[in-house]
């Protein structure tokens, strides 16, 4: 009898066992329905990109008659063309100052407003962190208006520091956001000991805790980069001539050269291209960062 009861109570354990494995299975090679959803958002996402790096190579005769197909021969007049026009090396170093400068504020100003959110106890605190979170629901085109009075104002209209400023403004709170927990993980034994060897708080900051929340610094920083180098909306308001951005170069030269298709493909894939390059080289320290910012 004891046998006879025995043999179910293996039977279902080794079904389950096996139940466990196949799980465990599916969940290590992924679903085939995951991987023909992924397929799909990165054909979606990466199509245009690559029909307009492909079209910048063609004719426009051989767009006109055949939108679809491939480079028959293969140009480079337009890539030339647009690595020969000057106005392209400005705009690409107008937009390349304006996104370190944002970069080098959005990370200092961030790092040093994060620090006493999370290390220090005072009161108030969470109510200050929360004004911070609650500048990430403050859209940009509510203030243009006010900002780009304020901006008339100061004397800072048409110049680098007038769009990096609310540039980065705009992004010290999700910076906050994401550098508090790198810094609230940091363990207060090593804060003790730094001020048991004679470090002051500001000392265990540059030595100890900077080092430490690399991954979060980075991941602001690349973030930053990239949103000041996609601006559009401040750039057209309050730029001008030859201090444009490469976002609004694009567009200028779109409509000068409206009859150009090719070459407005080739202006434009070159404009996306270093931004596309730097986030996908960044990707898997933005991950990590995000990742340690969720786990603090």
């Amino acid at each position: 009898m004891s046998t006879a009861l025995a043999a179910p109570k293996g039977a279902a354990a080794a079904a389950a066992q096996k139940s466990r494995r196949r799980s465990t299975n599916a969940m290590r090679g992924g679903s085939p329905l995951i991987y023909f959803i992924a397929l799909i958002v990165i054909a979606l996402s990466l199509g245009p990109v690559l029909y307009g790096v492909i079209s910048g190579f063609r004719k426009n005769g051989d767009l006109i008659l055949n939108p679809s197909g491939m480079p028959n021969p293969w140009i480079l007049d337009n890539y030339v063309g647009v690595f020969k026009n000057p106005q392209f090396w400005t705009y690409t170093g107008n937009s390349v100052a304006i996104a370190v400068i944002t970069t080098s504020l959005v990370v200092v100003c961030g790092v040093m407003a994060a620090y006493p959110l999370a290390r220090y106890q005072f009161r108030g605190r969470e109510g200050l962190f929360t004004v911070f979170v609650a500048g990430l629901l403050f859209p940009a085109t509510v203030g243009v208006i006010p900002l780009f009075i304020l901006i008339r104002d100061l004397g800072l209209s048409n110049t680098w520091w007038g769009i990096a400023l609310p540039q980065a403004a705009y992004a010290l709170p999700l910076t906050v956001v994401i550098l508090r927990p790198f810094l609230q993980a940091i363990p207060n034994e090593l804060e003790e000991a730094a001020q048991l060897d004679g470090a002051s708080r500001l000392g265990f900051f540059w030595r100890v805790l900077l080092p430490l929340s690399g991954p979060g610094l980075i991941t602001t920083g690349v973030l930053a980069f990239v949103g000041s180098w996609n601006a559009y909306m401040l750039p057209l308001l309050l730029l001008q001539s030859d201090n444009k951005t490469l976002p609004l170069g694009v567009a200028d030269y779109s409509a000068e050269h409206s009859t150009d298709i090719a070459g407005v493909f080739a202006f434009t894939s070159v404009a996306m291209i270093p931004a596309l390059i730097f986030f996908l080289a960044m990707q898997k320290r933005i991950v990590s960062g995000l990742q340690g910012a969720v786990k603090g």
